[in-house]
């Protein structure tokens, strides 16, 4: 038999799967309903006939609740920096732009299995994407971006596709996790990658100082443990810091500044969401983010900083 012929028998036994008979028993019509939600988006009620099960999803404002998750962004890093506060005191910060946050994805639970936004950050000429990337951006009808990521979130929290995210996303005051791609450091031996002490550096070591030792037992087991601390290439990997806090945010500008660690060089990006553990309060944040006002113009918004309290909590009381 010729593929020719053998690829059109298997279009005419799917095309006979897939479509429904004028009389259908309950089996014929389990199964045409498995074709159906396989192959379709529609869902079936329970006489049979079928009807279109999309989902409406607003922007407009919502009320947060205790269990409500909302979406992250991506931010760039673009290097750390100091400022002053208002008692004079030093605030070394890190500085993270936001650079045009956009909703390219919503992924809802009858499709997915799972409720959770894509967002994509930056810009990027089409000639520079895979086909598959400008394919999912013109499916979405969404400008071409560089960076995507998915964030896991709560039904409520839904947003439309091309909805606009900025920093006032975030509130100056509050906890964020940050996560990103460590700097690599290359390979490295055990003192610097693990911590460890090292041979004696003078009396009974010869040019053996910064060896890591014994690695083995004796003849039981007889081998090295999987997992062992040794040298071998250290950094590059994604890496969580928690609780890091906002000092201030540039909505003109799609700027943030936070106090704390951030992974990665300059030039990386980093996605940034609600802290878990020191979570803030659900009451000041905006949900499911900062919709701004028609007659409102961002660029004439100043900085925001973070509410410091009426006395330095650095200087101790009298």
């Amino acid at each position: 038999m010729s593929p020719l012929s053998r690829g059109l028998i298997n279009r005419l036994q799917q095309l006979l799967l897939t479509t429904a008979p004028k009389t259908t028993t309950s089996s014929s019509l389990l199964q045409h309903t498995f074709f159906a939600r396989r192959f379709t988006s529609e869902a079936l009620i329970d006489d049979g006939s079928e009807i279109e099960n999309r989902r409406i999803i607003e922007a407009k404002p919502g009320v947060m609740g205790p269990s409500s998750r909302r979406t992250g962004i991506i931010a760039l890093k673009l290097g750390m920096t100091a400022d002053w506060d208002k008692w004079g005191k030093r605030v070394p910060t890190t500085i993270l732009w936001a650079d045009d946050n956009i909703v390219t994805q919503i992924k809802t639970i009858e499709k997915e299995g799972f409720f959770a936004l894509q967002i994509g950050c930056g810009q990027k000429k089409e000639k520079h994407l895979r086909k598959p990337e400008v394919g999912h951006f013109r499916a979405q009808n969404v400008p071409m971006k560089r960076k995507l990521r998915e964030f896991p979130v709560t039904e409520d929290a839904l947003l439309p596709v091309g909805t606009s995210i900025g920093v006032r996303h975030f509130v100056p005051g509050q906890y964020v996790d940050i996560s990103g791609i460590t700097t690599g450091k290359g390979f490295q031996g055990g003192m610097k990658r693990h911590g460890f002490k090292g041979m004696p550096a003078s009396h009974g070591a010869s040019l053996s100082h910064r060896s890591i030792g014994s690695t083995g037992q004796r003849d039981a087991p007889g081998k090295v443990f999987k997992g062992k601390k040794m040298p071998g290439r250290m950094g590059g990997v994604q890496r969580t810091v928690k609780n890091v806090w906002v000092y201030k945010i540039d909505p003109a500008r799609n700027l943030l500044w936070v106090r704390g660690q951030v992974p990665g060089t300059e030039g990386n990006f980093v996605f940034i969401k609600d802290a878990v553990y020191k979570k803030p309060d659900y009451s000041l944040l905006p949900f499911p983010t900062y919709f701004a006002a028609d007659d409102e113009d961002t660029t004439e918004l100043g900085p925001i900083i973070a509410d410091l309290g009426e006395q330095d909590p650095f200087m101790m009381a009298d």
